[in-house]
Parts: structure tokens; C-alpha cells; sequence
């Protein structure tokens, strides 16, 4: 397994729009064909209006599979030409793991924080 991290550079200002875009049109083709998101983040600190998401794939040949279905889908097609004037640049990174999860850390989902 790994972690698939995509980090979008918008034009600054755009982070509203484009969110408000991916949540009408392009989420649900994305976690249809992709499987669902591990989590989406803004940067508070450091290099501002980027969004990163994490995506899990069980091996490169699902993820493969998995981009190419989405990379021909009709409906996440139309999604990328309405916020194409909103990407400056893109960034993939594969993350696999350095260590086994915890039992505990792994019935945890990454987009909620538990409380100390």
C-alpha cells in the first residue's frame, strides 16, 4: 500500500473558487473511480494557495488502472476545463510506508484528529 500526495499550486485568491468547483463537480467522479479521499488540506504556513490531497492505493497497477479510468471519464474532463485557469502548477508524490501503522493509528482516519 501507499499514499499518493497531489499538491495544486491556484492563483491566488482562487482556492474558494476551485473548492467550491471540485465539491459540485468533480468529488464524486474523483472518489467514484478513485476510491475515497484520504484527505484534502490547505497550507497555513509556508507556500499559501496550494491544495493537497492524499489518495491510498493498494499497488501501482490500481492506482494505473484507477487514473486511467478517471483520465477518460467524460464528467472529470469537463470538471478539469472549468478549473484549468486555476492550476499554476502540480506536484505528485508517492509516499510508502516507513513503518507498520499502530492498530491504534490505523482505525483512525486521517481527516480526524483525535483528542489528546
Amino acid at each position: 500500500m501507499f499514499v499518493e500526495q497531489r499538491t495544486y499550486s491556484l492563483v491566488p485568491g482562487g482556492t474558494a473558487e476551485y473548492i467550491r468547483l471540485y465539491e459540485a463537480c468533480g468529488r464524486a467522479v474523483q472518489e467514484r473511480l478513485l476510491g475515497p479521499m484520504l484527505g484534502c488540506y490547505t497550507r497555513d504556513i509556508g507556500e499559501l494557495n496550494q491544495l493537497v490531497y492524499f489518495w491510498s492505493f493498494e499497488s501501482m497497477d490500481e492506482r494505473t488502472r484507477r487514473r486511467a479510468a478517471l483520465m477518460a471519464d467524460a464528467d472529470f474532463k469537463a470538471f478539469r476545463a472549468q478549473i484549468r485557469h486555476l492550476v499554476l502548477k502540480q506536484e505528485n508524490t508517492l509516499l510508502v510506508p516507513a513503518l507498520p501503522a499502530s492498530a491504534a493509528s490505523a482505525a483512525v482516519s486521517v481527516t480526524q484528529p483525535t483528542a489528546p
